[in-house]
């Protein structure tokens, strides 16, 4: 197999299920918010699992991206999940698994564990350019 890094950006893209995802997770690893042990953790946690439920990779329709910070330094790991734009305190590897199974296959918000939320606006309705339409 060719080095991913001599690939292009398309096949890469499509590797990872781009142009079909209906669900981002961000979550930030620390150091500000949590012990950077406790934020790997959680990311190997949720990467295994979304792969075990085939919700991520070429089958998903998930993807799953880690930072250093989200700016929200407490209660950490913080991960917000896109297009709900659903904020999330305290996600461990149990709550994790909680807003896997409650929101991103459940659809719903885990409430206790959402601070603040910030939705993607949907796309407005393309136009017919054409005179008269």
């Amino acid at each position: 197999m060719p080095n991913p890094d001599q690939l292009p950006p398309e096949v890469m893209a499509a590797k990872f299920g781009v142009g079909r995802l209906t669900r981002h997770l961000f979550i930030c690893l620390g150091p500000d918010c949590v012990d950077p042990k406790v934020g790997e953790q959680t990311w190997e946690y949720l990467k295994k699992r979304l792969k075990e439920l085939n919700l991520s990779g070429a089958e998903g329709n998930c993807y799953r991206t880690k930072c250093q910070c989200l700016r929200v330094c407490t209660q950490g790991p913080v991960c917000v999940v896109y297009p709900e734009g659903a904020w999330y305190r305290h996600v461990t590897a149990e709550n994790v698994e909680r807003i896997i199974q409650e929101h991103v296959i459940g659809g719903r918000v885990v409430e206790d564990l959402c601070f603040a939320r910030n939705p993607l606006p949907l796309p407005a309705p393309v136009s017919d350019p054409r005179p008269g339409s």
